[in-house]
């Protein structure tokens, strides 16, 4: 494997590496070439959401949070489907986050919730097909961070430019990576494969649903950072219920956790560099290949921006209580809408029976 060949490797495939080190020598050599990645890749990540913000404003920098995480994931992954197809289906998505979230947070929050649910209905459907994939930790995770983060005015038409110039970046690229495979699949084949009865529809439905329901309730609740609930209801939404357990324990665990280290250097740090405490949370992710410890960290980031407007307290407060809400409710809606579903299987093999 070649040094660049390694530095593509993703944090899970570093540390196999480093595991199956046989000398001190090439064990030494795998960490350097996992501290030059996170080192690069953190760096990147910095110049490229800096480059989106003097572009296009800072209120608009999380359209570069966006974009990028969309180029980083869809140069490797795909939709499962004709890549011209799959093409003009990255441009829709592009078009989707860009409108209905700005939409739906002008609406009452139920109207809001309906429109939402339209619109990661087409995003779950036709781009999350492969849910072992985890396109929806792409697509309704940057869906509801420019709900969270959404903007009016001339902000909003600044917005614009950013997400044409990135769905335009990203297409490029997806179309590069993937023109020359070949796919047995078209978009008709989805469609065709949409089934009521199957793990994955079941698991798609259930995203389409409760993200949207966790958000609603958040807001007619007057509960500031909805969008927290509902990245962590999409984050423990799962086809099979043993892994939404693991992920329930997981993201509470992992939240509390991250709370009392933030809480920790808060007082210990100066107030001068509270900033940079994200930026340590980045670094922290960059070396987790466990969904627990990536919730640790992710809280660093989340928790340096809502303290600067509702102070430690407030900001603390607000992510246990949404992060808990939100992966509860989760797991209590899929578990009565597979219940639902069995008891519907079990009417109508009654039926034919009789």
């Amino acid at each position: 494997m070649t040094f660049y060949q390694e530095l593509q490797l993703n944090q899970a495939g570093s540390k196999n590496l480093l595991k199956k080190s046989e000398t001190l020598k090439e064990k030494l050599y795998h960490m350097w070439v996992y501290l030059v990645k996170i080192a690069v890749t953190m760096a990147f990540c910095f110049f490229f959401v800096s480059i989106f913000s003097i572009l296009f404003g800072n209120e608009n920098s999380i359209v570069g949070v966006v974009v990028l995480l969309c180029l980083m994931v869809f140069r490797n992954a795909d939709l499962g489907i004709h890549t011209g197809q799959s093409t003009m289906l990255l441009a829709l998505f592009f078009v989707i986050m860009t409108v209905c979230p700005h939409l739906a947070n002008q609406f009452s929050p139920v109207l809001g919730m309906l429109l939402n649910i339209a619109a990661l209905a087409v995003l779950i459907l036709f781009g999350c097909h492969n849910p072992f994939m985890f396109n929806q930790s792409t697509l309704v995770l940057g869906y509801l961070l420019l709900y969270g983060y959404d903007v009016t005015g001339k902000s909003y038409q600044m917005r614009l430019v950013g997400m044409a110039l990135g769905a335009a970046l990203t297409c490029f690229v997806f179309y590069r990576n993937h023109k020359n495979r070949t796919y047995k699949r078209n978009l008709k084949d989805l469609i065709q494969e949409f089934d009521i009865t199957s793990s994955r529809t079941k698991w798609q439905i259930c995203q389409i649903l409760c993200v949207p329901i966790v958000l609603c309730i958040a807001e007619l609740c007057n509960m500031p950072r909805a969008m927290w609930a509902g990245i962590a209801a999409m984050s423990a939404i799962l086809p099979f219920m043993e892994d939404m357990h693991y992920r329930v324990r997981k993201r509470i665990v992992g939240n509390i956790a991250g709370v009392i280290c933030f809480t920790v250097l808060y007082f210990l740090l100066p107030s001068s560099i509270y900033a940079y405490i994200g930026i340590l949370g980045g670094i922290g992710v960059g070396f987790s290949a466990q969904y627990g410890w990536q919730a640790v960290f992710n809280t660093f980031g989340a928790l340096a921006i809502a303290a600067e407007t509702y102070g430690l307290q407030g900001a603390v407060s607000l992510r246990v209580i949404q992060n808990v809400f939100g992966v509860v409710f989760a797991l209590a809606f899929c578990v009565i809408f597979y219940w639902f579903m069995s008891k519907k299987k079990e009417s109508e093999m009654t039926l034919h029976a009789e």
